[in-house]
């Protein structure tokens, strides 16, 4: 049931995750969307632009007839009459698409001319003598075209006269569809033209992502040399800068991975092929004595190769995950003091003397930010560091300073050994150095960790004469801490 349950679980993420975006896609759908939605927004443009043309001939036409009309228009004894010649009748005679309609009104006579039913101008059109309006309307249920204007004819005393004519919108319409028909039959062509442009367009740009693709892909595992970046689009040419700068700190990491694997397999090698020489002359004798010889090597070659390989572990978590430990509010003090009574057993047993010097505290505003585990391993490697190069009846000091005005805190550790001659100070920092001249056991990567693990928390390690005037100069190590705070002013 818990399997079915499972995979019902997983068919249902698999159905429900999304797809992986596509930036040809992307680009495709943002220019390609704005170009069809724009097509018919620039049809209906083209619709009332073609209404416009197609009425403004037209009602020039109209205009004019209106104008010859208005000439049979006279006064008679005391009225008005409208008397048409057979020429002005063709002015009136419907062609194949559209009827035109008249009619001529004096308010006073009514109807002289046309048709009855004649729609009259609008309520709040104020009639202005010889002026031409034009207006839309329905004629017997047909929409028309007006054209009219208000006569002035003196019969005895001056009267305005309305004389209206009106076409149906048939020519109209048939010119506006053939201009639509004229811009949409090229736009049918164009358009799809357009597409495959601007898919091609993109295919071309696109391509330099392609052949770097293609680059990288055909890459050897092991090659980690920066990508060629003269024939890179500008636009990627960021991104680009940052694969080599990723393949530059890779590639110098595992440069680093295999040296260090290189050197632990060396340091291992020597431990490791004691304790099988021993172990094999342990088998071959038979004197009580030498075999308790032989085991004693064997537990010495043991020890040394145990203190190795958790050297050789503290230096890889400082390495590698120092950033990812999580950090906390330190107390120094406490920290060197806790480490310093912890070391006090393989101090008596070395004849050493080891002390502390500093405060039993750190106040609360001068706490630091960092990890206390490796910081104890930093310390644990000074303290045993100065412990191992002093010799029986030397003398090892820790101690913690603190400047609470500029907030910087300085752990040292004091030893009276022979001392790191100053060209070899840098050296001795790297793993598996170690000073010519001593013959203490040692993996020499005890400074190396102290090193790394300061880098880790933005301190500084500085290493100084303890006792120049003295012929076992010893050796001063400081680690100065970044300030904590801003200086006071």
């Amino acid at each position: 049931m818990a399997e079915d349950k499972h995979d019902r679980e997983r068919m249902s993420f698999g159905l429900f995750q999304r797809e992986q975006r596509s930036l040809f896609g992307e680009i495709l759908d943002w220019m390609l969307t704005p170009l069809l939605l724009l097509w018919p927004l620039s049809l209906a443009l083209t619709w009332f632009v073609a209404q416009g043309i197609a009425t403004k001939p037209f009602d020039r036409a109209l205009e004019f007839n209106l104008q010859a009309l208005t000439q049979f228009v006279v006064s008679k004894d005391n009225g008005v009459s409208f008397n048409l010649t057979p020429q002005a009748r063709d002015l009136l005679r419907a062609d194949d698409s559209d009827l035109v309609y008249y009619q001529v009104l004096d308010p006073r006579q009514g109807v002289i001319s046309g048709e009855t039913d004649f729609p009259l101008p609008p309520d709040d059109d104020t009639p202005e003598p010889g002026r031409v309006m034009l207006r839309d309307d329905v004629v017997r249920g047909d929409e028309v075209r007006v054209a009219y204007v208000w006569l002035s004819r003196n019969t005895g005393s001056p009267r305005l006269v309305l004389m209206q004519v009106a076409e149906t919108k048939g020519k109209r319409s048939t010119l506006a569809t053939e201009i639509i028909k004229g811009v949409m039959v090229p736009q049918f062509i164009i358009l799809p033209l357009a597409v495959l442009l601007v898919w091609m367009a993109l295919v071309r740009g696109i391509r330099p992502l392609n052949d770097l693709e293609q680059k990288i892909r055909a890459r050897k595992p092991d090659d980690l040399s920066p990508i060629e970046e003269s024939h890179i689009p500008q636009e990627v040419a960021p991104l680009v800068s940052s694969i080599n700068d990723l393949l530059t700190r890779l590639k110098t990491s595992l440069t680093t991975q295999k040296r260090f694997l290189a050197d632990a397999a060396h340091q291992l090698k020597t431990p490791l092929a004691g304790l099988r020489m021993q172990a094999e002359l342990a088998q071959r004798e038979s004197n009580p004595q030498d075999i308790r010889s032989s085991l004693q090597q064997i537990a010495h070659a043991s020890t040394r190769a145990t203190h190795t390989v958790n050297q050789l572990l503290a230096l890889a978590r400082a390495e590698t995950t120092g950033r990812a430990l999580p950090s906390a509010r330190i107390d120094l003090a406490r920290l060197v003091m806790g480490v310093v009574r912890d070391s006090v057993p393989r101090a008596l047993e070395h004849g050493i003397d080891l002390g502390y010097e500093g405060p039993d505290e750190i106040p609360e505003d001068c706490l630091m930010d960092g990890n206390p585990t490796l910081l104890q391993e930093m310390t644990r490697n000074l303290v045993d560091n100065a412990i191992n190069y002093s010799g029986r009846g030397g003398v090892v000091t820790a101690r913690v300073l603190l400047d609470r005005f500029s907030g910087v805190t300085i752990l040292q550790v004091e030893d009276n050994g022979p001392g790191i001659p100053e060209n070899e100070r840098e050296l001795v920092l790297q793993p598996f150095y170690r000073a010519l001249g001593t013959n203490v056991d040692g993996s020499g990567l005890g400074l190396a960790i102290v090193h790394e693990i300061a880098q880790q928390h933005g301190a500084t390690v500085l290493m100084d004469d303890a006792h120049p005037e003295q012929p076992n100069r010893g050796l001063l190590a400081s680690i100065r801490f970044a300030p904590t705070r801003q200086p006071q002013e």
